[in-house]
């Protein structure tokens, strides 16, 4: 049975960020900053109650009868008690044998072109010990991009606004940073174990370090930009984050409406159709706010009995790339033009080349992620490698068709030119011509 790391992980950020934010906030109020003091606390607090709603959801206690555990999540100490409840399970495991366990099918990854399957039994301290597993990587996905992301992107307005860092904005901004990054890499590992359920996903020590460089610099630069294009265009990222918003909130319910699939009513039986809708528009504004950040990882799908899409579609991971660094590059751009004195001795130029380096040094953590350690790289029908090659081919291919154009274009022009010589050579010696087409014709 597996040390439980992810749920201490979880853990971990949640009280450290909840309990940095509520410290910097009164700092905040003793410096008169009632706005800087509400944003913060609402960027704490909105997490942590969707945090409690999604572990009570999970674990399915609203049907059950457990005052004290209601008691406890509405006291914000819902992930303390799971926490101390995961480590009893853990402890306490190893002691009892259990009568009764559940046995489970998966495959291994191919070798040699062939798969096996394997059983394993499954007791029930460790089905117990995977949901909570489940349920934490789950909220700590919520926290990162509904509470770290925002609350980063604020403490470093307010950062550059003042041009101060003190002590504790910039551990809250480290926590924060480090919360998004791990909710991004729990994503990850969610979206493989859905997509590739039925094989034994075994994800290695140097996976999980590809994947925390990979969006440790795509956050940061993202959030970053984003910063430097609010402050000195305020008005205007309203206008970017609305386009943002409603672009990846609209798009799953539009391919849903075009798909004429029926109403999904599967999602969990104690819910009603008001509640069903509730929670599908609760996981489109989670799947919003993880891809105003960085890529999602995961496409939702509401028309699918498991509300996500289970194909590896490159194509829309390269359009998302391709439209965010262009974006990137826009904004950046634009506050380079309009940057006011408080960057006076700020080198814009080398700062707007550095922002996006580093959002090139994320793809190529990606890319380096996908062709290495991905743990189901076996199953693509095609690496990054091969991709790369066939784009080689067409670029190479393409190039050589121009070059035969070259003296082509250049036969034209001199043909050109004979042509324009030869009324002044026939009325000197028309008579050579005659003969010549007179002796073809005869042989002929």
């Amino acid at each position: 049975m597996k040390f439980p790391a992810s749920v201490l992980a979880s853990v971990f950020l949640f009280v450290a960020e909840t309990t940095a934010a509520l410290s910097l906030s009164s700092t905040y109020r003793s410096g008169g900053d009632r706005m800087w003091q509400a944003l913060t606390l609402l960027f704490s607090l909105l997490p942590c109650a969707l945090v409690q709603l999604t572990l009570l959801f999970v674990h399915r206690d609203l049907s059950r009868d457990r005052p004290l555990v209601l008691l406890l999540h509405l006291l914000q100490l819902g992930p303390l008690f799971r926490c101390f409840e995961v480590f009893c399970i853990y402890f306490q495991s190893g002691n009892n044998e259990e009568p009764y366990v559940s046995i489970t099918k998966k495959r291994q990854m191919p070798k040699n072109g062939l798969s096996e399957e394997i059983e394993k039994e499954v007791g029930q301290a460790e089905g117990k010990l995977i949901t909570h597993r489940s349920a934490f990587s789950r909220a700590s996905v919520i926290q990162a991009f509904l509470g770290s992301a925002p609350q980063l992107t604020l403490q470093l307005y307010i950062s550059v606004m003042q041009q101060d860092v003190t002590v504790g904005r910039s551990l809250l901004m480290t926590i924060s940073l480090l919360s998004i990054v791990y909710g991004a890499l729990r994503c990850n590992i969610l979206a493989i174990k859905i997509k590739y359920d039925e094989y034994e996903v075994k994800v290695k020590p140097l996976a999980y370090v590809c994947i925390f460089l990979w969006r440790s610099f795509e956050i940061a630069t993202r959030v970053v930009v984003l910063v430097l294009f609010t402050s000195v265009l305020k008005t205007w990222v309203v206008v970017i984050i609305l386009i943002n918003f409603f672009s990846f909130f609209l798009y799953p319910w539009i391919l849903f409406w075009c798909s004429g699939s029926p109403f999904p009513e599967n999602i969990e039986k104690a819910l009603s159709r008001v509640g069903t809708t509730i929670v599908l528009c609760f996981l489109t504004l989670l799947y919003t706010g993880i891809n105003m950040f960085c890529w999602s990882a995961v496409q939702l799908k509401i028309d699918s009995p498991d509300l996500i899409s289970k194909s590896h579609n490159w194509y829309q991971l390269l359009v998302y790339y391709m439209m965010r660094f262009i974006e990137n590059a826009i904004l950046l751009l634009l506050w380079y033009l309009f940057k006011t004195d408080i960057y006076m001795y700020v080198c814009a130029p080398l700062l707007v080349l550095q922002l996006l380096v580093g959002y090139c040094i994320a793809i190529l953590f990606m890319l380096v992620f996908y062709q290495f350690f991905h743990p189901c790289k076996k199953l693509f029908s095609s690496s990054v490698s091969e991709g790369f090659q066939r784009w080689l081919r067409c670029f190479c291919w393409a190039c050589r068709q121009q070059k035969p154009c070259e003296p082509i274009g250049k036969s034209d022009l001199q043909s050109s030119r004979d042509r324009d010589e030869t009324p002044s050579s026939s009325k000197t010696s028309p008579e050579p011509s005659q003969f010549l087409n007179t002796e073809n014709l005869c042989s002929a």
